[in-house]
């Protein structure tokens, strides 16, 4: 008797009930607070990010009746990926790592460019390679150089510091000879490459390592099979030629939001340069030595090591140019042998390289400094060269398909690029630099006026010294934007007062609202002054690595002998760029830890932060972890799961960063259930920053398609707002997605209905307008006019939300 057949699922049943998923913003916000309800409860996920809603709404969709005037609300609280505790300071230490890969999804928009996308990657992977090459090679500077090697080496140094004294060569102990010490100084620089790599692991296990929708969870939200007959994004009618949808854009790719593969591999060659560096140090002094007459360790023994270092380095190379993202399918596929035997060769090599060094070698003497003068000028001009060769396939790429609204013309990414390398070498050098002046004690490293030690290379003196120079520069645009801000304010009094007649003038207020208003539009303007900084710093970077090579002294004696204001000048910049990059460094740490731990200093610098981190690590595996790879396969599953248990309506709600959320998990939608969901954003970046920035994911053909995707969008944005903007969807007909701007104040001054003075709330608080209620009635309303009949004869899902009220807030 052949088995019986089951039948088949019927299809999920209307409730009647819509939901609003709300996203908070910058600065993150408690369910009670966005909810508007101090009682609320979880409905799924974690202590890290979650879905709440109300205690009364916790079983909201078994009881439809009770909504016909409001959805269910729920908010989604990420705020946890990105705040914490002020340990995740240490963090902004990454922060070159992070703008670099920034730099590699500001890629300008590309048709049909294939070969220069992946040479576009390939150029800011290797920029990564280099940053991790150049904090390991300050770390040496720092242990091997500094310390084990000159303060050690010299007695007048090492006596003042009695933690040396066993290190000291005029104690003749056994650590005393050069090479030992060298090898024992190794294990510093060695434990950050590992710190750096467990942290990569760790992070990626805790954040990043959750897998967007599989199949199984597509034919979930796909009752009917229309994905599975026509494709991802198919319409409603296959056949329909004018209901076709583009092609789906890069966020809609099923691997975008799980690089799993590439940031192991990442991983494994970054750790391999970080080890092979330190080893590259230790046996560069040892086997220097060697090839002297009087040494007892045979030449061929160094030789070696070097040859097997440079093989190594070749292959690290190699896998960073061999591969890119894997986005059309989600690769779940591991480099086994690459990622366990790589960095296990580069750390061999180390361990090699450290016992050939502490072979006894009794006549060694340390003097002077090591010679890392020539490394650091080489990764200079190798980045200079590299963010060079990035600007004209960025360019090559921008005129291909030209944007009008992208930063830069398509400079942005390589701008970036220059500016992590920049900061890479600020921190270092100002590490480096701190460290020599404490060992100095009195003296000044490298002046040779009561110096006892040689102190860091030339180089860094170089670039210290630029550093008031840029800030020189940066006066002119400063002063041009504040006196073009002001003036703008000024020409903006009458057409305020216009828009809040009749009430009476008053010039007081109006002065404070224009001021507002012209600030906010400041942030048009970053991308110049981007530019500004990446040009002068690529010029300045050159002149620095120019004098230090041809004169192979610090500024301040390389002018000897000059006229007198010239050495002034010299000497003090260098005094004071040296003193502005450890005191920047010091700042930089502590800011970064109060805004971890203070909502209000988390909000100023909140957007960007959390556009760095927003995005996958695909250039360099030590960069801060990326929250969307585990807020973005929330969002999406659960709408997927709403959609799918239901078949009721959906807005999805998000403010701020949370709008770039919220579409980003739209995007992850099939076509099914992105057509059940309604859009509502307020405060978006979406195309003020990203769409500029981003052009390639968030420009003007992403976002047409996002649009023609969902059922239908709203974006409410205010002109005091500094981050958010209208989306700018340039099609006939006007798509009518905008909604703007907004009046703010909501009162010019006091009235009856709102007798007191009315704050300008700028990117904050948009459920406070009425506007906004309205707008979400009208997405529930249309909504409901067009989704489908139920299989089984049930009403259409329309109900009319006119009147309602907010259900909640959205962001602190």
């Amino acid at each position: 008797m052949p088995p019986a057949i089951p039948p088949p699922p019927r299809p999920p049943q209307n409730t009647g009930a819509a939901l609003e998923l709300l996203v908070h913003g910058v600065g993150g916000a408690t369910p009670q607070e966005m909810l508007g309800d101090p009682r609320t409860v979880r409905v799924t996920g974690d202590a890290t990010a979650a879905v709440y809603r109300r205690t009364e709404d916790a079983q909201g969709e078994k009881h439809p009746e009770r909504y016909r005037d409001e959805p269910v609300a729920e908010a989604y609280c990420w705020s946890g990926l990105t705040s914490g505790n002020g340990s995740r300071a240490l963090w902004l230490l990454l922060l070159p790592f992070m703008v670099v890969n920034l730099a590699h999804w500001m890629r300008p928009t590309a048709a049909g460019r294939t070969r220069a996308v992946r040479l576009y990657g390939v150029v800011v992977r290797l920029v990564a390679l280099s940053l991790t090459v150049l904090l390991t090679a300050a770390a040496c500077e720092v242990a091997l150089d500094l310390v084990a090697w000159q303060c050690a080496g010299t007695s007048a140094c090492s006596e003042r510091r009695s933690w040396l004294g066993f290190l000291s060569s005029s104690q003749g102990g056994w650590w005393s000879q050069p090479g030992r010490r060298l090898a024992l100084a190794a294990t510093v620089p060695a434990a950050l490459v590992g710190l750096l790599w467990y942290l990569s692991n760790q992070t990626w296990s805790a954040y990043e390592s959750q897998s967007p929708l599989d199949a199984t969870d597509d034919d979930a939200c796909d009752p009917d099979g229309t994905e599975e007959a026509h494709g991802p994004g198919a319409p409603d009618s296959a056949d329909d030629p004018e209901s076709a949808r583009p092609v789906p854009p890069a966020l809609s790719r099923p691997g975008f939001w799980y690089g799993r593969r590439l940031v192991a591999r990442l991983r494994a060659a970054h750790t391999a340069a970080g080890f092979l560096t330190v080893a590259a140090a230790v046996t560069g002094a040892a086997a220097r030595h060697d090839r002297t007459a009087d040494s007892p360790v045979p030449q061929m023994f160094g030789l070696v090591i070097e040859g097997a270092l440079v093989l190594c380095a070749a292959v690290t190379v190699w896998v960073i140019c061999r591969r890119g993202r894997s986005e059309s399918v989600r690769d779940t596929r591991v480099d086994g042998a690459l990622i366990t035997y790589l960095p296990g060769s580069a750390l061999t090599l180390l361990g090699l390289a450290v016992l050939h060094a502490g072979w006894s070698r009794p006549e060694w003497q340390s003097t002077g400094s090591l010679p890392g003068e020539t490394a650091f000028r080489l990764l200079a001009l190798g980045q200079g060269l590299l963010v060079v060769i990035l600007a004209l396939v960025a360019r090559s790429l921008h005129r291909r398909t030209p944007e009008p609204r992208t930063t830069l013309y398509g400079l942005g990414g390589p701008s970036v690029a220059m500016l992590a390398c920049a900061l890479g070498g600020v921190m270092t050098g100002g590490v480096a630099q701190r460290v020599a002046d404490w060992l100095d004690g009195p003296g000044t490293p490298g002046m040779g006026r009561g110096s006892i030690i040689e102190g860091p290379p030339v180089l860094l003196s170089w670039q210290a010294s630029v550093i008031p120079v840029l800030l020189l520069l940066l006066l002119v645009p400063v002063l041009f934007l504040t006196v073009r801000t002001a003036r703008r304010a000024r020409r903006m009094g009458p057409d305020i007062e216009a828009e809040y007649a009749p009430e009476p003038p008053d010039p007081a207020r109006t002065r404070r609202i224009a001021r507002i208003r012209a600030t906010a539009a400041l942030t048009d303007s970053a991308p110049w002054i981007v530019g500004v900084v990446s040009a002068a710093t690529l010029l300045l970077g050159a002149a620095a690595v120019a004098g230090s090579w041809t004169s192979g002294e610090v500024p301040g004696l390389a002018t000897d002998g000059a006229a007198a204001p010239v050495e002034s000048l010299a000497e003090a910049a260098q005094s004071t760029g040296s003193w502005l990059i450890g005191f920047g460094f010091i700042l930089f740490v502590a800011g970064g830890r109060r805004a971890y731990r203070d909502a209000s200093a988390r909000r100023t610098i909140g957007i960007l932060w959390d556009v760095g981190t927003f995005w996958p690590r695909a250039a360099h595996p030590f960069a801060p972890p990326c929250y969307a790879e585990r807020a973005v396969p929330d969002l999406a599953s659960r709408m997927c799961a709403w959609t799918a248990t239901t078949r009721g309506r959906l807005i999805i709600s998000g403010h701020s960063q949370g709008s770039v959320l919220a579409a980003a998990a739209v995007w992850q939608l099939p076509g099914a259930a992105r057509r059940r969901v309604g859009l509502l954003t307020y405060g978006s970046p979406i195309e003020r920053l990203y769409g500029r920035w981003f052009p390639a994911y968030f420009g003007a053909v992403p976002l047409l398609g996002l649009n023609r995707s969902v059922h239908c969008w709203r974006n409410l944005f205010r002109a005091t707002d500094p981050i958010g903007g209208p989306v700018r969807l340039s099609t006939d007909p006007d798509p009518g997605v905008d909604r703007g701007p907004l009046k703010d104040p909501l009162a010019y001054g006091r009235t009856t209905a709102l007798p007191l003075p009315e704050p300008i709330l700028g990117h904050s608080d948009y459920q406070a307008d009425p506007v906004f209620a309205k707008e979400r009635a009208a997405l529930l309303e249309e909504l409901g006019t067009r989704l489908p009949r139920q299989a089984e004869g049930g009403d259409t899902l329309r109900r009319s939300q006119e009147g309602r009220t907010s259900s909640g807030r959205s962001s602190g």
